[in-house]
């Protein structure tokens, strides 16, 4: 590694050049992860006991995106294939 990079980095870290110094994410702009909602996790859970060979493609019935249906499925409600083929 060159010695000039090296430099570099070192004045980076240490705060030394303004416009590098921020190590950590910014606040953004955007909409908030309310998927993921109690009221959202209820109506997936009544969807699979209502019907257990449901699909996720039918998750527009309670307007999220498929994936985050995946993800209270999977991760919240730890839901998973008891017998697969």
């Amino acid at each position: 590694m060159v010695k000039c990079a090296v430099r570099k980095w070192v004045r980076i870290f240490k705060g030394e050049d303004p416009r590098e110094t921020i190590l950590r994410d910014r606040k953004r702009s955007g909409r908030c992860l309310s998927a993921s909602d109690t009221a959202h996790r209820e109506k997936v859970d009544c969807m699979i006991r209502a019907n257990r060979r449901g699909k996720q493609k039918e998750a527009n019935a309670v307007g999220i995106s498929k994936e985050r249906v995946h993800h209270i499925v999977t991760t919240v409600l730890i839901y998973r294939k008891v017998s697969a083929r």
